[in-house]
C-alpha cells in the first residue's frame, strides 16, 4: 500500500482505495439492539400528566459493538463479529441485519438463558421523549466461555482487533483471559505493534482496564478520558489545552501507544510517544457540526473509519482525519446509522472547487465577524501535503474561530519554486486543504504577496510559519493597520514539501506520520 501510506491529506479516492484493500476487522464486544420508535402526540394519558406517542413508525438497528462492526463493513472491510446474544427476537432481528450487511457472525454466540440488550427510544416531532433498555443482569457462564473459545478462530490473520468494551459483561471473565493470552505483549522489548500482527484498538467505557493489553490504539470520549485522568474534564474550548498538558497520564494510564480523545463538537485529539526519544506529539481535528437529529452511534462510525485506515497502512493522523469526516457524515442523521464507502466518497467529494473568489471570501469573513469569530489568515503553496502543513494549520485554527487558507496560484508557485512545480494544480490543493477538518475556507490568490487579501479580509490574525519574525513581514504592516496581529508558527525543516519531494524521487517512500 505505498501509494496510500504517502498521502498526508484525504482526497475522494480514498474511500474507494480502502474498499479495495479488503483488510480483515475482528470486531469483539458488547452486542445492542437500537429501537426508534418515532410517532405523534395530540393528548395525555389518563393515569398520569405523560404524553400519548402513537407510534407510527418502528426502525431497528445494530448497536454498541454491533455497529462498529456494520460501520466497517459499509466501508469495505471484511469484518467478522465476536460477541454474546440471546435466542430472543431482538438477537434474530440483531443477527439478521448484521448478517444483511456482509458482517461474519459465524463467531457470534446465542444463548437461550441470555437477553440481548435492546434501548428502544420513543420519539415525537424529533425529541426523544423515553428510552426503554431491555438488558440482561448476568451474563451466562457457559455462554461467555463459548466466546472465548471463538476468539482465537475469529482474530486468525486479522489485520486489526477492535475491543468495544461497553461494560455490559461480554468481554469479562474468560473472555478477557482469552483476549490478553492471545494479544498482550509477552514482554517489553519494543513496541507492541511489532510484536503482535494486528493492530489493536481498544473502545472502552473503562480503557484504563485493558492497560496491560498495551493496545496500538484507545478512543476514549471526554467522559473515559476523565475516568483515565481521575479528574473532571473542563468544558468547551478548554477542553483540548486540558487534554494535551495530560497527554503523558493518559498514555500510562490507557497503556497503549496513542490516544484518540474523541470530544464532539469540538472534534478530536490525538496524542502519542515518538521514536526513543518519546518526544509527545499531538494532532487536533475539528468537528463540523450539523443540525443533530437524535443521532446515535457517530462515535462507533469514527473508530471504524480510523481503524479501517491504519488497518490499510496510512499514518495516523490521516486515518483520525478520515475518522473525523466519517463522524461529520452520520452525525446529522436521526438514529443509529453507517458511514458507506460512495457517502464518503461524495463528502469528500464535495470539498472539491471549493475555493471561494476574494469577493466570495469577503462576504463570508463579514458574516462570521457579526457573529463575534475571530478571523486567522494564512498562506503559502501547500504543495505536497505533508504533517510540517498539517501541524501548522493545527496551530494557526487555535488563535482564533475561523481559518482562511489563501493558496498561492500554480503560476506564483511556479515563480517561487521553479519550473517542476507545483506539483499538484491549484483546483487539488484546494481541495485537500478544505477536506481538512482545521480549515474553514480556501482562496485562491495570483499577487506576489497576500497584501490585497489582507487589506480585503482584515483579520485578526494572521499566521505565517518559517523562521521570520514579523519585522521581516512585508504583510505586517497592512495586518496591523487594521489592528491584527501577526503570528509566527512553528518551522519544521525536515517536513519541508522540498525534503518529501528528494525522498521521493531517492527511495518512492515518504515518512510516516
Amino acid at each position: 500500500m505505498a501509494r496510500l501510506s504517502n498521502q498526508e491529506g484525504l482526497a475522494d479516492w480514498l474511500p474507494s482505495r480502502l474498499a479495495e484493500e479488503r483488510p480483515v476487522v475482528t470486531v469483539i464486544g458488547d452486542s445492542i439492539l437500537d429501537g426508534w420508535w418515532e410517532g405523534t402526540i395530540e393528548r395525555f394519558c389518563r393515569e398520569a400528566p405523560a404524553p400519548v406517542v402513537q407510534v407510527q413508525r418502528r426502525d431497528f438497528a445494530p448497536g454498541g459493538a454491533a455497529n462498529t462492526a456494520m460501520n466497517l463493513a459499509a466501508m469495505g472491510a471484511q469484518v467478522r463479529f465476536v460477541s454474546l446474544v440471546g435466542e430472543d427476537s431482538g438477537g434474530q432481528e440483531l443477527l439478521g441485519r448484521l448478517r444483511s450487511a456482509g458482517v461474519d457472525v459465524q463467531y457470534v454466540v446465542s444463548h437461550p438463558g441470555m437477553t440481548t440488550t435492546t434501548k428502544f427510544r420513543v420519539s415525537s416531532g424529533g425529541q426523544v421523549m423515553l428510552r426503554l433498555d431491555d438488558a440482561a443482569t448476568e451474563l451466562p457462564a457457559h455462554g461467555l466461555e463459548g466466546v472465548a473459545a471463538a476468539i482465537p478462530h475469529a482474530i486468525a490473520d486479522a489485520s486489526a482487533v477492535v475491543l468495544c468494551d461497553y461494560g455490559a459483561g461480554a468481554l469479562g471473565g474468560p473472555v478477557r483471559s482469552a483476549l490478553l493470552g492471545l494479544l498482550a505483549p509477552s514482554n517489553d522489548d519494543g513496541p507492541a505493534s511489532l510484536r503482535r500482527d494486528a493492530l489493536v484498538v481498544v473502545d472502552a467505557h473503562h480503557p484504563g482496564s485493558w492497560a496491560e493489553l498495551k493496545p496500538d490504539l484507545t478512543t476514549p470520549n471526554a467522559q473515559e478520558a476523565s475516568r483515565l485522568l481521575g479528574v473532571e474534564l473542563p468544558g468547551g474550548a478548554a477542553r483540548c489545552p486540558f487534554v494535551e498538558a495530560h497527554a503523558e497520564q493518559l498514555l500510562r494510564a490507557s497503556g497503549a501507544a496513542a490516544v484518540v480523545v474523541t470530544l464532539d463538537r469540538e472534534g478530536t485529539l490525538t496524542v502519542r510517544s515518538n521514536g526513543a526519544n518519546r518526544r509527545l506529539s499531538t494532532h487536533r481535528t475539528w468537528a463540523r457540526p450539523q443540525a443533530e437529529k437524535q443521532a446515535s452511534g457517530a462515535g462507533d462510525t469514527f473508530v471504524a473509519a480510523l481503524t479501517l485506515a491504519r488497518a490499510a497502512g496510512l499514518p495516523l493522523t490521516t486515518s483520525v482525519d478520515l475518522g473525523q469526516a466519517a463522524a461529520d457524515v452520520v452525525v446529522h442523521r436521526p438514529g443509529t446509522s453507517v458511514c458507506t464507502t460512495d457517502e464518503l466518497t461524495r463528502h469528500l467529494s464535495g470539498f472539491a472547487d471549493t475555493a471561494l473568489t476574494a469577493t466570495e471570501l469577503a462576504q463570508q469573513v463579514e458574516v462570521h465577524r457579526r457573529d463575534g469569530k475571530r478571523i486567522v489568515l494564512t498562506n503559502g503553496c501547500f504543495d505536497v501535503l505533508h504533517r510540517g502543513h498539517t501541524r501548522y494549520l493545527n496551530q494557526a485554527k487555535q488563535l482564533g474561530d475561523v481559518l482562511v487558507v489563501a493558496l498561492n496560484s500554480d503560476s506564483s508557485v511556479k515563480q517561487l519554486k521553479g519550473p517542476d512545480r507545483p506539483v499538484n494544480h491549484e483546483a487539488d490543493r484546494a481541495a485537500v486543504i478544505a477536506a481538512l477538518s482545521c480549515v474553514d475556507h480556501v482562496t485562491v490568490f495570483d499577487t506576489p504577496t497576500p497584501i490585497p487579501l489582507i487589506e480585503l479580509l482584515k483579520p485578526d490574525v494572521y499566521a505565517k510559519g518559517g523562521d521570520y519574525t514579523p519585522e521581516m513581514l512585508a504583510e505586517t504592516v497592512a495586518v496591523e493597520r487594521w489592528g491584527g496581529t501577526v503570528a509566527i508558527l512553528d518551522y519544521v525543516p525536515e517536513h519541508s514539501t522540498t525534503a518529501v519531494l528528494e525522498r521521493i524521487r531517492a527511495t518512492g517512500d515518504t515518512p510516516e506520520s
